[in-house]
């Protein structure tokens, strides 16, 4: 073999040995970690207060035949829509959440159960945007109409910020904690290699139907909106370097 052949052997050869030490560095790499890791938890509390109230509430009327009592129904129905318009809401926060139609029946002892007429269920959902306006809007809907105010809740319209900023209080927890627990425990932490989040909802203050209904015609009721809290719990998962 003369002295080029050899040459381009060795260059053959040292690319192959290359090829294999890239493929097996990068295996290395990427493959699961199954061992030599360590998590750390932390926790993010966030409190606010509710810019947004959501009011739950129900037409019920009652007819001979289902047509009667659709036909009740819906007057009742445009009539609250028109008041809730008249105070500032806007068609995308008023939406029917349930619409039923069901039979009523007489149960007479000697013989099988007798349809007396039908009832019309209608549910709806306003989303109130000016808190001062929800007392005003409980009363309203009562006159208007709505004989059954199923509950009101208050919350925070975006949620997503809230939990951004609870996420990087969590964060930022676990974090202190790796550090300051690699040093008491005389260990050497790697890259981050899972990360898992927990997020806790909302509390949220609910205001029942005989709440609402009891200051009806005798002085609004009071409705302290309190404060809303997300929390948010992560672990950081570390390779022990």
């Amino acid at each position: 073999m003369n002295n080029k052949n050899l040459a381009w052997s060795i260059t053959v050869l040292s690319l192959v040995a290359t090829v294999f030490l890239a493929v097996g560095i990068y295996e290395k790499l990427n493959q699961p970690v199954t061992g030599n890791t360590i998590s750390f938890s932390g926790e993010g509390k966030i409190f606010a207060k509710p810019d947004i109230a959501k009011i739950n509430f129900a037409i019920i009327t009652e007819g001979a035949t289902s047509k009667d009592a659709q036909n009740k129904n819906s007057p009742k129905s445009q009539t609250v829509v028109d008041f809730l318009k008249s105070q500032g809401m806007e068609d995308k926060d008023i939406k029917t959440t349930s619409y039923n139609i069901s039979p009523q029946y007489n149960y007479p002892r000697s013989s099988t159960p007798e349809i007396k007429g039908y009832q019309v269920s209608q549910s709806f959902e306003v989303k109130v945007r000016d808190l001062d306006k929800v007392s005003v809007v409980l009363d309203g809907l009562v006159s208007a109409g709505a004989n059954n105010i199923i509950n009101l809740g208050f919350f925070t319209d975006d949620p997503e910020i809230l939990k951004a900023e609870a996420r990087a209080k969590a964060i930022s927890d676990a974090k202190k904690k790796a550090n300051e627990l690699e040093k008491q425990l005389s260990i050497r932490l790697g890259k981050i290699v899972n990360f898992s989040e927990n997020a806790g909802g909302f509390s949220n203050g609910v205001f029942y139907a005989k709440a609402a209904e009891a200051g009806v015609g005798g002085g609004r009721p009071s409705l302290p909106t309190g404060e809303n809290e997300i929390t948010i719990n992560v672990t950081l998962t570390y390779q022990i370097k």
